[in-house]
């Protein structure tokens, strides 16, 4: 009765033993991890070196990150194994107690082996210390209200980019264009564009079935009877006991509006803002552009362009902007309408800008800690280690017993 409790008692102590040791390299392993997450956030050069192949880290094979991970991961494996086998090595245990053992040393084996994810945290970390979320829009939102005036000289010639369908703002705008065949003489005809504001109007459905005086007010007041409106209806939704009808209203001529330019006729957003819908982006862009050419005072476009000039330099773009030459031809060009748009200076290296804002979205929104093309790899090391040390454990194990 005595042995028996006394080979319980023994085997308890050993458990807690192990449990302790299990504890003690776990420790160790998150104290290395720590270190490699201050060495990857002391390490990273800034937003100014970020470039298209730039990711928080994977192996180089060459490198001081890839060198040392493989000496400490091959050092500490070979430490904890020889101290298990030496020390936790000659235990009954029970087929479900094997698998719990087998399940930590897993985890052991997948820490030892992902030190350098810990270093691509710091370096994300740092990253978000030099430009958060927050500046990272501001500066989005700054080259969305200002791409029209960022293109090559070549792409204002672009009937796609710049065209009175892209114009949001001002009232009546944004127009719809519609292209007729017009009759001239001798059953001979030429086609004619034109373009008329998207206007809405509300109304309860039995009135708009009907004619009746409530229906004639309405449709009086926006210029244009029953018939009329419904050859202008471009879309009908029923809301309840309403209809809200979309149609074409006013007809506007874009060439002879003195309040439109070349630079409101365009609408692309440079890079989105994560979150906000693009309808919306846009809108409020072409709000703030159309504000800066025609309603506030001119030393704001200027200011804008001088912000402009201290993001390209703090993202490192190469450029020869010049904020006063800028904003100069930009006040040509917008009561020049006629003149080809060929000499705007505003030149700036604008595949490294957009290559630049591409990565940044990447490590922001879908940062790879782990690179897809080392998944595989790293997975079999890990599994291949666990199970070369896992095998020699029970072994070891197995024999020492039998002695």
């Amino acid at each position: 009765m005595d042995s028996l409790y006394l080979s319980v008692n023994l085997k308890t102590i050993m458990d807690k033993k192990l449990k302790q040791y299990l504890v003690k390299s776990f420790v160790v392993l998150l104290l290395i991890h720590l270190g490699y997450f201050l060495y990857g956030y002391f390490k990273f050069e800034g937003i100014g070196n970020i470039d298209i192949y730039t990711e928080f880290y994977r192996f180089k094979f060459y490198d001081d990150v890839s060198i040392s991970h493989f000496f400490i991961t091959g050092l500490f494996l070979l430490f904890f194994l020889i101290f298990l086998l030496k020390n936790h090595s000659k235990q009954n245990y029970s087929f479900v107690n094997l698998l719990k053992i087998g399940a930590l040393l897993l985890l052991i084996s997948f820490f030892s082996f992902s030190f350098f994810v810990s270093y691509s945290f710091g370096m994300n970390a740092k990253m978000r210390t030099e430009l958060s979320e927050y500046k990272l829009n501001k500066d989005k939102t700054l080259l969305n209200v200002l791409r029209p005036f960022l293109y090559n000289y070549t792409s204002y010639s672009s009937e796609k980019l710049f065209n009175p369908l892209n114009i949001l703002y001002p009232k009546p705008y944004p127009v719809m264009e519609v292209v007729d065949s017009v009759m001239i003489q001798n059953d001979n005809y030429i086609t004619e564009t034109n373009y008329y504001s998207i206007d809405t109007l509300k109304m309860l459905t039995t009135d708009l079935n009907k004619v009746s005086s409530a229906t004639s007010t309405i449709l009086d007041s926006i210029g244009f009877g029953k018939k009329e409106l419904l050859e202008r209806i471009i879309k009908k939704n029923v809301i309840k006991d309403s209809t809200e009808i979309i149609y074409k209203g006013m007809r506007v001529n874009p060439d002879y509006d003195e309040n439109i330019c070349i630079f409101v006729e365009n609408k692309a957003l440079y890079k989105p803002v994560n979150g906000v819908a693009i309808e919306k982006q846009q809108y409020d862009a072409a709000v703030k552009r159309y504000k800066l050419l025609y309603k506030i005072k001119q030393d704001s476009l200027l200011y804008n362009f001088k912000q402009l000039d201290t993001l390209l330099r703090k993202y490192k773009i190469e450029t020869s902007l010049v904020p006063k030459d800028l904003a100069k031809d930009v006040r040509f060009y917008q009561s020049h309408a006629n003149e080809p748009l060929n000499a705007i200076r505003n030149n700036f290296d604008r595949k490294a800008l957009t290559d630049k804002f591409n990565t940044l979205e990447r490590l922001f929104y879908e940062p790879k800690y782990l690179h897809p093309t080392i998944i595989e790899i790293f997975f079999g090391v890990v599994f291949g280690a666990w199970l070369i040390g896992f095998l020699i454990y029970i072994l070891f194990n197995y024999k020492r017993k039998t002695v």
